[in-house]
């Protein structure tokens, strides 16, 4: 019977993935149907931890995630856990190897929201490799299912994807970020007077981490190139519109894509694939 709560802890994580992320949701269904249930399994603990920091604010959240943090060590040491969520994601964690240390540098970067505010470069790149990059290479052991030698090639790819996902994140969310939590990831900038050149010097370095990706995405496994290669799609075109926008109205409004833009991205993608041309 124990594989019947396996089942359904799996199921709260993919439930989780798809009510939060209609995006992330919909490029995991492009992976080969081997990989879904294990990256389903990250990303709902991925969410859960960032709910705790960004929204619970009537509660104590450093004591919730305190808490998250130790029952999550709990669980892969010992293989089970009655939080759903927690024990899907130890299922993948132990199926597959992860490094712990990725896993600490997360919840490392979760506690950081709680208190910091403002980043200098340094604190801005250790955030981003706790947040968003590690989320990426957790991935990436997945996707390679134990070749160590092409983890370890791969992985400064997976790096400059994840920074690339979050870093436009970021300029997505600078309303919320700024104004709701009173956050300032980006070191040096003043929002309170965001110019065209403060954006630009930050996108350029988005382009290049977008860049660098690309030449990973395109030597993944053949399992995971196709959802991988959309999520990016995505991303590119999220930020490209987002260029477009002036810098104080990237203060006042969230750029998003509409539901048929992300149709027409998975079909001229699906095109791309078809005719070899990613």
């Amino acid at each position: 019977m124990i594989n019947l709560f396996h089942e359904v802890s799996q199921e709260c994580s993919r439930i989780t993935t798809e009510r939060y992320s209609t995006s992330f949701s919909s490029a995991i269904r492009l992976l080969h149907k081997d990989l879904r249930k294990p990256v389903y399994n990250i990303y709902g603990f991925v969410r859960l931890a960032d709910e705790i920091v960004d929204s619970f604010h009537d509660h104590d959240k450093s004591f919730l995630l305190t808490e998250f943090k130790k029952a999550t060590f709990e669980a892969i040491e010992t293989g089970i856990s009655l939080n759903p969520i927690l024990h899907s994601f130890q299922l993948t964690v132990n199926e597959y190897g992860v490094d712990h240390s990725l896993i600490e540098a997360f919840l490392f970067s979760m506690e950081l929201d709680l208190s910091k505010r403002k980043y200098d470069r340094a604190g801005y790149e250790e955030y981003i490799y706790g947040s968003a990059e590690v989320v990426g290479l957790m991935c990436l052991y997945i996707f390679c299912e134990g070749d160590a030698a092409e983890y370890e090639k791969l992985k400064p790819y997976a790096r400059s994807l994840g920074a690339a996902f979050q870093k436009v994140n970021f300029l997505r969310d600078l309303k919320a970020d700024y104004e709701g939590l009173e956050r300032i990831y980006f070191p040096g900038c003043d929002f309170s007077n965001f110019t065209w050149r403060d954006k630009e010097e930050i996108e350029a370095d988005i382009q290049r981490d977008f860049e660098h990706a690309y030449q990973g995405i395109l030597i993944l496994p053949v399992k995971a190139r196709f959802g991988v290669y959309v999520a990016y799609k995505y991303y590119l075109s999220l930020f490209k519109k987002i260029k477009k926008v002036e810098p104080q109205r990237i203060l006042q409004n969230r750029v998003r894509i509409p539901d048929y833009g992300k149709m027409l991205i998975l079909a001229k993608a699906g095109i791309r694939s078809q005719l070899n041309l990613l």
